[in-house]
């Protein structure tokens, strides 16, 4: 356990460098998943969990994590596995996504794995809108199922994803205008595709860096003046096959994409990625997912790009 743990802390290392780390554990069927590192803030045994009255099925319970109180999720009965046992055995993966941390217990952990984003493939098509695959990938022949965490904890705590009223901005220059957005997780995406629909954008959704860039290359190799054709790209940064810190190194290498807005929305940390963006060239970093926040980028950007235009 403790190398899992001294993995964890050194999990910056591989940052930008289109290469991730996979934390392995075991639930009840022996079958082997993975967790992306950078969204691990420690690995702790099991402790003494207070249940919560009218919680759902899938939450075990409340744990205190040095004075603060923390959700612990069942990850095997959240992807519809049976039940975890609730004697105090197990580990916890203790994590921070979208602004909050809670815990998942698992079976077991097995070990930290390092792997390029080329390893990382996306789920089969035949997976499904249900499936809570992300990616998959083989380690040591067998496959390694990535889950899609961002489907877990909107179907466990959900959250609003509609914009509020005042938010929005009737005089919005939003016709025509397109934005290409860039997330493996089908949730994530259809979220920003409801903040994007409430401000009458047009989106083009794209499942990870690799395409997205695919995308981007199309329309340049079309004549299209991306600056110009694009309003701005938002994009995740752990995705498979390219992650959204190369992605935006390569947009900012090509010459008819160097000019284009980039936003990096991610449920990483925010401290560490802001440091990131100005590695990258990125133009900001929101931590997922604020629908109110998220617009109040989208729309500036939007008018902004407008006006441009019009100049």
């Amino acid at each position: 356990m403790s190398s899992i743990l001294a993995g964890v802390d050194q999990r910056t290392r591989l940052a930008g460098h289109n290469r991730l780390e996979l934390l392995l554990f075991r639930l009840g069927g022996g079958q082997r998943f993975g967790i992306n590192v950078f969204k691990v803030q420690e690995v702790i045994a099991c402790p003494p969990l207070t249940r919560i009255p009218d919680m759902s099925p899938i939450m075990c319970g409340a744990a205190n994590l040095r004075g603060r109180t923390m959700p612990i999720l069942d990850l095997s009965m959240s992807i519809g596995y049976n039940p975890s046992p609730r004697d105090g055995s197990g580990y916890v993966i203790v994590t921070e996504y979208n602004r909050s941390m809670q815990g998942f217990l698992v079976n077991s952990v097995d070990r930290i794995i390092n792997m390029g984003w080329h390893e990382i493939q996306p789920p089969p098509k035949g997976a499904g809108k249900n499936s809570y695959l992300t990616a998959i990938t083989e380690f040591e022949g067998e496959m390694i199922e990535v889950i899609d965490v961002e489907k877990i904890m909107q179907e466990a705590i959900g959250g609003g994803e509609a914009i509020s009223d005042e938010m929005i901005e009737s005089e919005l220059a939003a016709q025509g205008q397109q934005i290409l957005v860039v997330d493996d997780s089908m949730v994530a995406r259809n979220q920003v595709k409801r903040v994007l629909d409430q401000l009458g954008v047009n989106c083009i959704l794209t499942r990870d860096g690799d395409e997205a860039y695919r995308v981007l290359s199309g329309w340049a190799d079309e004549g299209k003046d991306l600056s110009r054709f694009l309003t701005m790209v938002v994009s995740d940064i752990e995705m498979p096959k390219m992650d959204g810190y190369t992605l935006t190194t390569k947009i900012r290498q090509h010459p008819n994409m160097k000019n284009l807005y980039i936003l990096l929305h991610t449920s990483l940390s925010g401290i560490f990625n802001q440091a990131m963006v100005e590695k990258v060239g990125a133009n900001r970093f929101l931590a997922k997912f604020s629908p109110n926040e998220l617009a109040k980028i989208v729309q500036a950007q939007v008018q902004s790009h407008a006006q441009r235009e019009a100049a």
